[in-house]
């Protein structure tokens, strides 16, 4: 019993850095990082997956957790799996980004209600991109890719090697591409809404007496309701275009050690 126990003593500094690396992942990336998860289970998730994935990492360094530098090796890969969590959460600010321009211009940002993925309040039609953004997500096997990203992770960033600066370059690169990509998913209803507001400014000023801004309430409304209608149809292709966008950078991330 003696010599098994020793066993298991020997695996717990193994399995703590992709522990921490998986936890740290976990609790920022999109739904599996959400509010509506309790904490208890990502740490029993990233528990099960630390003890799953051991026989596929490579050698793993004979550092203790309980020394300095094993604190500064957890720190790392607490950083390193906060990294690609945040990697994955930049789709999901750009849907988000998309839905506030949407509901501003339809005059639905009025409508706030609490939304239970990140426990604060948005507008209606950010909830219904969530929504959306959750099913294309699972549906595309988007966790799935999350762990074999992490799991490739190990290779490209060993434990102990550090995190090459080249990754959080790219990272901070990336916050362009999600606000460009948010205003082009937007343009259309953006441009639409903003004809027809045009059309009864200019009417207004020919005919004041007809106050038409109260009838160009609902009119705006409606023809944000079409474009919304409209970008719902093309959202899943896009939504897979932005992925394909997604990967090339975390390629380049995860390559950014060995070039």
């Amino acid at each position: 019993m003696q010599g098994v126990f020793a066993q298991y003593l020997e695996l717990i500094p193994a399995i703590w850095w992709p522990f921490c690396r998986l936890l740290a992942a976990f609790s920022i990336a999109p739904f599996i990082g959400e509010a509506m998860v309790p904490m208890r289970a990502r740490v029993a998730l990233a528990l099960l997956l630390a003890v799953a994935s051991l026989p596929t990492l490579p050698p793993l360094p004979s550092i203790s957790p309980f020394s300095m530098h094993g604190v500064a090796t957890t720190l790392e890969q607490v950083v390193a799996g906060l990294l690609f969590g945040l990697a994955f959460q930049l789709v999901m600010a750009i849907l988000s980004l998309l839905g506030f321009l949407l509901s501003s211009q339809m005059g639905l940002s009025m409508a706030v209600m609490n939304d239970p993925g990140n426990g604060n309040s948005s507008d209606v039609v950010s909830n219904l991109l969530y929504l959306l953004a959750a099913m294309i997500f699972f549906a595309l096997d988007g966790h799935l890719l999350l762990l074999q990203i992490l799991q490739q992770s190990f290779r490209a960033w060993p434990v102990g090697g550090g995190v090459p600066g080249g990754a959080l370059a790219a990272l901070a690169g990336s916050v362009g591409w999600v606000l460009s990509a948010a205003v082009l998913l937007a343009l259309p209803a953006v441009l639409a809404t903003f004809v027809v507001q045009m059309g009864f400014g200019m009417i207004n000023r020919v005919a004041p007496a007809l106050n038409l801004f109260s009838l160009g309430f609902p009119v705006v409304t409606l023809f944000g309701l079409a474009t919304l209608t409209l970008v719902m149809q093309v959202l899943p292709t896009q939504y897979q275009a932005l992925n394909g966008q997604l990967l090339r950078l975390l390629d380049g991330m995860l390559g950014g050690l060995h070039g």
